[in-house]
């Protein structure tokens, strides 16, 4: 075929949502039997991935903090190479491509290079495995506001984020990807006005069968998760809210640490 006459699809940068398959939106759902071939990280459920045809064709992006199986530079490259040969792409990711997805990234590098993109939402990660662990992350009289921070930096650099602000006893915290640093997370929030006895959740493999949840105290959230040995996706979520998952827990048992 004359490359000229090879038709250019938009690039969909897809959410998963944060595991359970029923979270998946109708359109990113309908799209997994639409496009030639789907590019996934490792945070997306094998039970989501079940849903893909056995006639499409899959990339394992890998992905997790500090262990890229393929470099965000060739993910990126591998986007335009497949759009360009007339392929319908889909970049899978789990949660939302936009949060802490570095969706952004991939769709600049698109957009760079002349291929056209569609962004499909998913359930971020925050409010997806909160909800499924009792915990509303922002409820009246505990908490006014929330947010959504990095817990992993580049290498060995320490993390680079205003910790005076982030101590606000009035706001949620959620941290993503900070169990490498949850010494420094909890000695920073501390240092800088955050009462020890803040509770924290640890909610890991959230909203998928294997989901844990435990619940701990800012101070001892060190010590309490190297000894529960957790392994996989897993969010901390700091506040008083948190203190309201023993009556509204319903999908999981949650465990006192």
């Amino acid at each position: 075929m004359n490359t000229s006459e090879i038709i250019i699809h938009p690039v969909m940068l897809v959410g998963a949502g944060p595991g359970d398959p029923d979270l998946l939106t109708v359109k990113a759902h309908r799209l997994l039997t639409e496009v030639d071939v789907i590019v996934y990280d490792r945070l997306v459920a094998k039970s989501i991935l079940s849903l893909i045809p056995e006639t499409t064709e899959r990339v394992f992006a890998g992905k997790r903090a500090s262990n890229h199986y393929m470099p965000q530079e060739d993910i990126n490259n591998l986007l335009v190479d497949l759009a360009r040969v007339g392929k319908k792409v889909m970049r899978l990711k789990g949660g939302d491509p936009f949060v802490f997805g570095r969706g952004g990234e991939e769709a600049l590098h698109l957009v760079r290079n002349g291929i056209p993109f569609e962004v499909v939402p998913g359930i971020t990660s925050s409010a997806g495995c909160a909800a499924y662990a009792g915990i509303p992350l922002t409820h009246r009289g505990l908490a006014q506001g929330v947010r959504f921070v990095t817990g992993h930096s580049k290498g060995d650099e320490p993390l680079n984020l205003d910790w005076r602000s982030l101590a606000d006893p009035e706001t949620t915290l959620v941290v993503y990807m900070g169990m490498s640093n949850v010494g420094e997370i909890s000695e920073s929030l501390i240092a800088n006005g955050l009462n020890a006895d803040t509770p924290v959740a640890v909610i890991n493999m959230g909203t998928r069968p294997t989901q844990r949840t435990l619940i701990t105290s800012l101070s001892a959230l060190p010590e309490r998760v190297a000894a529960a040995e957790i392994n996989g996706a897993t969010l901390f979520v700091i506040g008083r809210v948190v203190s309201l998952a023993d009556e509204l827990s319903w999908f999981a048992e949650t465990a006192a640490l």
